[in-house]
């Protein structure tokens, strides 16, 4: 934080600012899942049955299809994530009423515990870190999240929160 105060020009970072910034990612990436990594090491999940219940608990009844849009992972290796949700009595499978094809994924108590349970933990940490930073620093974070999104992630990232209001 210091050094965005110190006057350099950040749109013209040099190769080792750029450096910094890309080693800073790695470290908060470790940092944000290693608390819910402790927790689904108990189970024998990872980080693909985290992703596959924060966005089924995000979206209740969402379709296989639209996870795998927002994953962006082979149909193959969500279903052996699902596979394992579903017959630990995490998430819940229903044929689709208009579409018999589709399935609709909800969690269950145990998976809507489970999964608030690593949200809070990361919660936490976005918390305390976004306290710290402030509300300029935090503005200017989703702002670069953003931008360092393809077009397509983007428009589903966009999608998601305009569904919350």
């Amino acid at each position: 934080m210091a050094e965005a105060h110190s006057g350099e020009n950040l749109l013209f970072l040099t190769d080792e600012q750029l450096r910094q910034g890309i080693e800073a990612m790695f470290f908060a990436y470790r940092g944000f899942t290693a608390d819910p990594d402790r927790i689904l090491a108990t189970m024998a999940y990872g980080r693909a049955h985290h992703r596959a219940l924060h966005f089924i608990a995000r979206r209740p009844g969402t379709t296989v299809n639209n996870l795998l849009g927002i994953l962006g992972v082979t149909k193959q290796s969500l279903n052996r994530v699902l596979r394992t949700l579903i017959e630990d009595g995490l998430v819940e499978s229903q044929q689709g009423k208009a579409d018999r094809r589709e399935r609709h994924l909800t969690l269950t108590d145990k998976g809507r515990s489970l999964e608030q349970s690593l949200s809070d933990a990361q919660r936490a940490r976005m918390r305390a870190a976004y306290r710290k930073a402030g509300p300029e620093a935090v503005a200017g974070f989703r702002q670069v999240l953003e931008a360092m999104m393809d077009p397509e992630m983007r428009r589903k990232y966009h999608a998601i929160r305009e569904a919350d209001t």
